[in-house]
């Protein structure tokens, strides 16, 4: 990597963020349509070390709105298709892809201390439920979660909320419903990427330009603290 790379992004934040950016330690669940673009941005906004965790493999469908997902890299795993693709942008970084998936009988397989950062992109609700309980225990380490993108076309209402606090989203209401129900609550509140937009009955479509937003706003989210 040359100092070239990252001229633009360092005069913007600073010396002192960019070194931040470059110790910081970043934990990433999911990486298709939110979470490939969080995990680009991530890189290039200069983040030292990334860890993606993400079992499944590049499917034609995720063509439309998935950052690794091209008619040439279909049945690849996705994680390995972005550490490729990440180490592109920038050979000094740390990226270690994970084909694993993230579940209650594997959360302990994941030390989530070790990382300044937990980015949760997962979909299916039971997964994202533990994560976001086990990584908002007290005294771990800072904490992003992505609500959900489907069913939505207009990127300027994505926003950044505290989870207790958002209105509108099925799938954060999904979530508390589910917690209450289990009595089994986070520790510590924590910011989520999210959309208002009323949903509209035409399935379970996405679109990347929403998607991309959400991943950008996550990784905004890191930046932004290593700037503060």
């Amino acid at each position: 990597m040359t100092k070239e790379s990252f001229n633009r992004t360092e005069m913007l934040l600073g010396v002192d963020a960019m070194s931040r950016l470059t110790r910081t330690r970043v934990l990433l669940f999911g990486v298709g349509g939110v979470g490939s673009w969080c995990a680009e941005a991530l890189v290039r906004s200069g983040v030292g070390h990334l860890a993606m965790v993400d079992p499944d493999c590049v499917d034609a469908t995720n063509i439309n709105r998935q950052l690794p997902a091209t008619t040439l890299t279909v049945g690849r795993p996705k994680v390995e298709v972005m550490h490729e693709r990440l180490l592109e942008i920038n050979p000094d970084a740390e990226i270690v892809a994970r084909c694993e998936k993230f579940s209650t009988d594997t959360a302990g397989q994941f030390n989530i201390n070790e990382y300044d950062y937990v980015i949760d992109a997962i979909d299916n609700l039971a997964d994202k439920m533990e994560l976001i309980l086990l990584s908002t225990h007290k005294d771990g380490p800072a904490f992003f979660s992505s609500m959900g993108a489907a069913c939505k076309i207009d990127p300027t209402q994505v926003r950044v909320s505290e989870f207790w606090q958002i209105d509108g989203c099925p799938l954060a209401a999904n979530l508390r419903k589910r917690m209450r129900r289990a009595m089994r609550f986070p520790e510590r509140k924590f910011k989520c990427v999210w959309s208002p937009e009323v949903i509209r009955d035409r399935g379970k479509g996405s679109l990347v330009h929403v998607t991309g937003a959400m991943g950008f706003a996550l990784a905004g989210l890191v930046v932004e603290d290593a700037f503060c």
